[in-house]
């Protein structure tokens, strides 16, 4: 995991914009790393910037909209007058110290723009990328992990004090909902899960009921640090 050797840094060199692609709401940004460039979709009410984020990452594969019919960007657009959204695709998915890093410069990117609070969510792989990059990063306030993998989310333990949230479909048939419930066993108080019975991996069986959680559990955890 990321440390103070050569190997394990990441700074951000420069930011620019780009297109993302064809469909994707939101503004890219580029973010121009010694470890190379990190697509990024920003999603803020520009007249009055929020000061708490959410940075959203998905599974081994990268991309942008999560699971759940793309409830990632959804609840980037509906939140976005209250919270800035910060989608970010990795440089190599599946790699975690290397995702981790992509995490961890994202984050300092939100620092840099006026963000004072972070909360995380990653799905699949992404939950144990969440997991880790929270216990380096003092802006983080919270964690979601969704569907995730155990593999490099033992240290699930090391989130508390910040309040964890676990969801998993009960139907997984990628990942099972075992390896939320072990990853529970592993984290320290505040800690919630959520096993939706018949929902697959996606989570597409219960995209209605995971938007509702989501809208609900991600504001509320920046109100009880006010």
């Amino acid at each position: 995991m990321p440390s103070s050797s050569d190997d394990f840094q990441i700074q951000i060199e420069d930011v620019s914009q780009w297109d993302p692609p064809e469909g994707q709401q939101g503004q890219g940004m580029m973010l121009h790393t010694t470890r190379g460039d990190i697509e990024t979709i920003l999603h803020s009410d520009t007249d009055e910037p929020p000061t708490r984020a959410i940075l959203w990452v998905w599974g081994a594969r990268g991309g942008f909209d999560g699971p759940a019919g793309g409830i990632f960007g959804n609840l980037a657009e509906e939140l976005k007058g209250r919270l800035t959204s910060l989608r970010v695709n990795y440089r190599n998915p599946a790699v975690l110290p290397e995702s981790v890093m992509d995490t961890l410069a994202a984050i300092s990117f939100l620092k840099a723009t006026g963000h004072t609070e972070v909360v995380l969510v990653g799905h699949s792989f992404g939950g144990a990328v969440v997991i880790t990059a929270s216990t380096l990063s003092p802006l983080v306030k919270a964690v979601v992990a969704l569907s995730s993998q155990t593999a490099g989310a033992s240290g699930a333990g090391r989130v508390s004090p910040r309040p964890l949230l676990l969801v998993h479909g009960g139907d997984d048939s990628r990942l099972a909902a075992q390896c939320s419930e072990q990853i529970f066993e592993w984290a320290k108080e505040p800690k919630e899960i959520v096993i939706y019975p018949g929902a697959g991996h996606g989570l597409n069986e219960c995209k209605d009921e995971l938007h509702d959680l989501l809208g609900k559990w991600i504001p509320e955890r920046f109100e009880a640090h006010q």
